[in-house]
């Protein structure tokens, strides 16, 4: 949720700065509201103060031997204080609801670091890495099978089945795949917990307070799956669950950052993407991912973000699988991102890189909304603190990936090293 205060106090910077979205975000009922609602604070706080003061009065001129029919206004002056006031609260609850809505409708403020840009077209190419692995791999190979190919082929997965037992964009994991997914899992826990995160289970269903304080809800309903009965939601990453941790809360600031990390499976309905990479591991309906999350201190938000893309892109890096480290341009980052890097993998099969991580820095956006505070000793009051996230990695995608770049001529599967291990086999 954005800062009302910068609202109030600049108003065209943030309109400017909404508009670099690509989108137009006409902030002007809300600008109103937030002058009548200071108008009506204003008298309400003239009315209270008034209120606070006639008993003060009436003593005095008691005192003082005032004639009894002044005496008597003052007295008869209360009730009509506590009439208007009566009168003012729900209208200024009224303003204020109708500001909230508007709030929660409007996505966070670009940094001033994000570049400005219209669409995916104009992100920007900030490093690549594995190419040397990507050559020897592949080389001029015209033989790679896509993903969902081979995984078939080797019996590893199965869609098939899935559709029967579920519907489209559903998939069975059979055998070696099943255990291929277990192994990255372990694997990504294990290097993430090394590196201090500190490993969350947390419940799959959430609330929708949960939703909400994330930004999930209420723009992305669509794409959320609900349980009809409740008042619950099935995650569609566990940023939600964990991110949620400390809703309502004011942690200490000598304790941040705090750094967790969740393997979860994921929920989503992918509206908006019919058409778009229906065969394969790359759109599902249900899949497994293990995120990173923080709760940083503001001064060092932007640190702690890079650092943060690091871990995510270790994964990559210690399994050997050629990527690219992508910035988002205004026009394509997250509705409650304001800074925004995408990991994207090398699929030889389709010849382009594709998104396996998603890497934001919120500022102070999600803690707005899910009032997460922080409070530093010896200071008084409290802040609002920074949040940060990103996949450490999308297993599914990494699956893919490694399906593709590992891929022999002789149709096996062979296994990234640090993998080998943690199957007992060194081949597909």
């Amino acid at each position: 949720m954005l800062d009302i205060k910068l609202l109030r106090s600049q108003p065209e910077q943030v309109q400017a700065r909404l508009n670099s979205r690509g989108k137009d975000y006409d902030i002007s009922r809300l600008v109103e509201l937030e002058q009548e609602v200071r108008t009506l604070e204003t008298q309400r706080s003239h009315l209270q103060a008034e209120s606070n003061d006639i008993g003060k009065q009436v003593g005095i001129k008691m005192k003082a031997g005032a004639p009894a029919e002044e005496i008597q206004a003052l007295k008869l002056r209360s009730p009509e204080i506590k009439l208007l006031l009566s009168e003012l609260e729900p209208q200024e609850k009224a303003l204020r609801e109708e500001s909230n809505v508007i709030l929660m409708s409007l996505p966070n403020l670009p940094c001033e670091t994000t570049p400005i840009g219209s669409n995916e077209t104009e992100n920007v190419e900030v490093r690549r890495w594995g190419d040397e692995y990507r050559d020897r791999y592949i080389g001029d190979r015209a033989d790679i099978l896509p993903h969902w190919e081979i995984g078939e082929k080797l019996g590893i997965l199965n869609f098939e089945r899935a559709v029967k037992i579920s519907q489209a964009r559903f998939v069975n994991l059979i055998g070696a795949g099943a255990a291929l997914e277990r192994a990255l899992i372990q694997f990504m826990l294990n290097t993430h917990t090394a590196n201090g995160y500190v490993e969350v289970a947390p419940p799959l269903l959430v609330n929708t307070a949960s939703m909400t304080s994330t930004g999930q809800l209420p723009k992305f309903a669509d794409d959320l799956f609900k349980c009809a009965e409740d008042d619950l939601w099935l995650i569609p990453t566990s940023e939600v669950p964990v991110t949620n941790l400390y809703r309502d809360e004011t942690l200490e600031g000598e304790t941040l950052p705090i750094a967790h990390c969740a393997y979860t499976p994921c929920f989503r309905r992918e509206a908006g993407s019919y058409g778009r990479d229906t065969r394969g591991l790359i759109r599902l309906h249900q899949f497994n991912k293990v995120e990173l999350v923080k709760f940083v201190l503001p001064e060092n938000s932007a640190e702690e973000h890079e650092r943060l893309v690091r871990d995510a892109e270790s994964i990559l890096q210690a399994l050997k699988l050629p990527y690219r480290v992508v910035e988002l341009c205004t026009g394509d980052i997250g509705f409650s991102a304001a800074k925004c890097y995408d990991l994207e993998v090398w699929l030889p099969a389709a010849n382009t890189y594709r998104e396996i991580s998603s890497c934001s820095n919120f500022l102070d956006f999600q803690a707005r909304r899910a009032n997460i505070r922080f409070k530093s000793k010896g200071k008084k009051g409290t802040e609002f603190l920074h949040t940060i996230n990103g996949s450490g990695l999308a297993v599914g995608r990494t699956m893919s990936a490694i399906l593709e770049n590992y891929q022999q001529p002789d149709g096996r599967i062979l296994l990234p090293e640090v993998l080998q291990p943690l199957m007992n086999r060194e081949y597909l």
